[in-house]
């Protein structure tokens, strides 16, 4: 506990010196700063890059691979669903992609026919509602009669 307390005391004075270090007497950031920092993000763009071109290889490999096994055995390749054009700013993003204007029409209309299949009534529907109209005058029937029936003391 008392460590932890010191850390506090001392922590604060601790960062108001180290922020003095990295800085111009301007308060911006060194040249040298952005520079390195420029050719880190190269540095991984370029990394990034080659680790793609690997793994592009290495799935070319294993389709020969594949194709001589289906070529052996006589095997079928499955055909896949063409792919849609990656958009390029889909790149990082988490979660799914947003809906073509086609694909929301579809929704919509599906949508509105499953509206449609419930606003069917049953063909009984006038009988049904003539004794739901009833039934308060019935309540108010029943009530009476025992209302006529109890002695309140």
């Amino acid at each position: 506990m008392a460590a932890f307390i010191a850390k506090q005391v001392v922590g604060d004075k601790l960062s108001s010196v180290k922020g003095a270090i990295g800085k111009d007497e301007e308060g911006g950031t060194n040249e040298k700063d952005d520079e390195a920092a420029r050719e880190i993000e190269e540095a991984r763009r370029e990394m990034e890059e080659k680790r793609k071109e690997k793994h592009r290889k290495m799935e070319e490999e294993r389709e020969t691979m594949r194709q001589g096994i289906r070529d052996k055995y006589g095997l079928k390749k499955k055909e896949e669903p063409p792919e849609e054009e990656a958009d390029p700013m889909a790149d990082g993003r988490v979660g799914r992609k947003k809906k073509t204007p086609a694909e929301l029409a579809a929704e919509a209309n599906k949508e509105e026919s499953d509206d449609e299949e419930f606003a069917k009534f049953p063909p009984n529907f006038s009988e049904l509602s003539s004794k739901v109209s009833e039934l308060p005058a019935k309540m108010a029937q029943g009530v009476g009669e025992i209302t006529q029936k109890c002695v309140l003391q």
